[in-house]
This record gives C-alpha cells, sequence and structure tokens, in this order.
C-alpha cells in the first residue's frame, strides 16, 4: 500500500504526532494470509479443546498466566524469571528482586481481574482504565495517574529522548478521546473474524498510546481478554507475549510498518504466525505437564493417606511450595503436610531448592523445566 495508515497531524506544540485512522482498513487478502489466518484458527481450536479436558484447567491456568505476565513484563524492562515469581508467590523471599515481582503479579491481577470482570463488563474502555489501575498500583509508573488516560502527550524513542528527537509521537490529547472512542465502537463489532478483530485492535490501541505508562502491557492483556471473552479460549491458555518477546525487532517493526506505510497484511501474517506459534507451544507444554502430573498420581495413589496426592493437584498451579502454604491452603496440620512434602521427595517428584534449615522451598523441578524452556520460533 506504501502510505501511512492514518495522518501525521500538528499537536498543540509545534510537533507532528500521528492519529490513526478509524479501524477496519481495506485489506487486500491472499492465499498466504488467508493460509496464516487458518492456521492460527485450527491450532487456537486444538488448545481450546486440549484446555477443556484437563482434570482441573482453572487450577492449571495459573502457571500459564504467570509465564504471560512474566514474559510481558520483560518486554518492559524486568528482570524477574518465571522461577523467581512462582517461588515468591509460594512464600520463597526474593528480596532482590521485589519490584520486578510486584510488577509481574500486578500483571496476574489485572489479568484474573479481567476475566471475572468480563461476566458485568464487555471489552470497553472502562475496563482498559481499570486494568490500567491495577496493572500501575505501587510499582514504577504508579504516580502517572494510574486507571485515567493521559492528558498530556508522551512519546516513544531510545533512552532519554525528546519530542524533537522521538521515532513516534501517538495521538495528542485533542484527538485523544475520538481515536480510543472509535477504538472501542470497532470493539463492539462483530463481522470480522475475531483473529483479525484482535490483531486490527491491537495494533490501533498501540498506536493511540492512551496511557502515560503501561501501554504494552494493557495491549497484551487486551489480546488474551478479548479472545476468553468471544469465547474462542476458555481460560487464558495463549502467552502470546512469548512470541513479541522473542520476535521483538520484528515486532515493533510490524507495527512501524503499519503507521508509516499502511502494512497491514504483513502486520496481520506476524500475528497470525504469533497465535499459531504459542498455540501449538502451549498445547505441547500442558500436554507434558498433564502427563507427568498422572504418572505422579499413580505413584502416590496406593498411600495410605491422600494428603501427597492432593499436594500433586497443587503443583499445576505452580511447581514451588512451602509446608506453611500448604499446610494452610490444604487445611491439614503442619506434621502431615510434611510427611506428605517428604514422600513426594523420596519419589524424586519435588526437591528442596532453598538451601535453608527453616522455611524450606521445595520444587516440581520437572514442571518448572517445562514452563522455562524457551519459545522456538519457527514458520
Amino acid at each position: 500500500m506504501n502510505k501511512p495508515s492514518g495522518k501525521f497531524v500538528k499537536g498543540a506544540g509545534q510537533y507532528r504526532c500521528y492519529v490513526p485512522d478509524p479501524l477496519p482498513p481495506k485489506i487486500e487478502w491472499n492465499l498466504s494470509l488467508v493460509s496464516a489466518l487458518s492456521d492460527a484458527d485450527r491450532l487456537l481450536g486444538y488448545l481450546a479443546g486440549e484446555g477443556g479436558k484437563l482434570p482441573n484447567p482453572h487450577i492449571f491456568i495459573k502457571s500459564f498466566v504467570a509465564k504471560e505476565a512474566v514474559l510481558s513484563s520483560r518486554i518492559e524492562g524486568t528482570q524477574a524469571t518465571l522461577g523467581d515469581v512462582l517461588a515468591a508467590n509460594a512464600g520463597a523471599a526474593i528480596d532482590d528482586k521485589y519490584d520486578d515481582v510486584k510488577e509481574v503479579n500486578n500483571y496476574i491481577a489485572a489479568l484474573e481481574y479481567g476475566i471475572t470482570r468480563l461476566a458485568s463488563l464487555p471489552m470497553s474502555l472502562r475496563l482498559l482504565c481499570e486494568l490500567h489501575e491495577k496493572l500501575m498500583a505501587g510499582v514504577r509508573g504508579h504516580h502517572v495517574t494510574p486507571g485515567e488516560f493521559r492528558r498530556s502527550q508522551n512519546w516513544i524513542g531510545v533512552g532519554g529522548c525528546t519530542l524533537a528527537t522521538a521515532s513516534y509521537i501517538p495521538p495528542s490529547p485533542e484527538y485523544l478521546m475520538q481515536c480510543l472512542g472509535d477504538l472501542e465502537e470497532f470493539l463492539y463489532t462483530k463481522n470480522l473474524p475475531p483473529l483479525v478483530q484482535i490483531a486490527l485492535a491491537h495494533y490501533q490501541f498501540e498506536a493511540i498510546h492512551p496511557f502515560l505508562d503501561g501501554n504494552g502491557r494493557v495491549g497484551r492483556l487486551l489480546i488474551t481478554l478479548f479472545l476468553v471473552e468471544r469465547e474462542i479460549l476458555p481460560t487464558p491458555l495463549l502467552y502470546l507475549s512469548a512470541f513479541f518477546e522473542a520476535t521483538r525487532q520484528e515486532y515493533y517493526a510490524r507495527l512501524q510498518a503499519v503507521t508509516e506505510q499502511g502494512d497491514w497484511q504483513g502486520w496481520l501474517q506476524y500475528f497470525f504466525n504469533g497465535i499459531a506459534r504459542q498455540a501449538e507451544d502451549a498445547s505441547s507444554r500442558a500436554l507434558r505437564i498433564n502427563q507427568l502430573l498422572h504418572d505422579w498420581r499413580k505413584q502416590t495413589a496406593g498411600l495410605a493417606t491422600s494428603v501427597p496426592n492432593r499436594l500433586i493437584d497443587l503443583l499445576a498451579a505452580n511447581p514451588f511450595i512451602t509446608t506453611n502454604q500448604i499446610s494452610e491452603s490444604m487445611q491439614v496440620s503442619y506434621t502431615t503436610t510434611q510427611r506428605a512434602i517428604d514422600k513426594l521427595i523420596s519419589l524424586g517428584i519435588i526437591q528442596e531448592v532453598s538451601g535453608s534449615r527453616r522455611n524450606r522451598v521445595y520444587c516440581a523441578q520437572a514442571i518448572l523445566a517445562i514452563l522455562e524452556e524457551p519459545t522456538k520460533i519457527k514458520g
């Protein structure tokens, strides 16, 4: 197309900002793009089907939500690993990464809040503001009006750039609410394939950049919540941030190509490929973790007490455990819990990983290894 998908206009200051055209754009479909959409639909459907077969999907997805949160936050510069977050949530001390873990946990809280909120509120500007408020509570950037659209200009660039040297300047405040109103109206429509609609909406949100901080994370939350709202996924098993993180330079280049050249085909091809690859990846991990749990349950099935078997179910949500945490969550005595943990150690299911004499932390490292495998990008 080779022309911008919006217009560059002068803002209130002496600078040019970008105002994207309302969605949807005219898309020139070709065989490659149709094939990519079909592949993404098929693999996402398979993931949804397999996710529905999991013995306890609502517990199982907690570790996948944590993975999405870690990778989405890493794009914004946090250094916390999935192991750090899961260990901290099990009660381990992660003092040196407290701030990063807090940011990741805010993402988890925002995603879980959003899924619950969808029962009474559709994808809308109001919900985006509520998500932003959860995301920014008590972390870096908390001073930049959490839960409120910006009333001043922001911009994107490297290091300490200014408006004069920015690589991208989103709509100035006088254009902002019109752009957001158009986006909200587009989110309500149901005359496009859902994956096409959310691909377009994600670009538009990032182009508008409506908050002073946290736009990238809210934009990625928008994808997951849209797929859940449209019942494309029963639960948030897809962690698309892994694809964006692994292909970060291409991600930014594809967004920029839409802005500067109107290359919607290139963006859609990239987005559909990301959906397909991550659906494949998530299905593989879910099946392998589920097989581990199945094998471990068989090992503990004949024991005199059901506590070890019940404990195995909890490892799907978080492979890290502590005796106090498990005792409280399962409402059994500390001594009974410790005996169950010792039994799982003797079976090679968990190992002590803290090296402490008190407040020990244990981990099902086979599950953690599957969760922490790097994303493999192909196709």
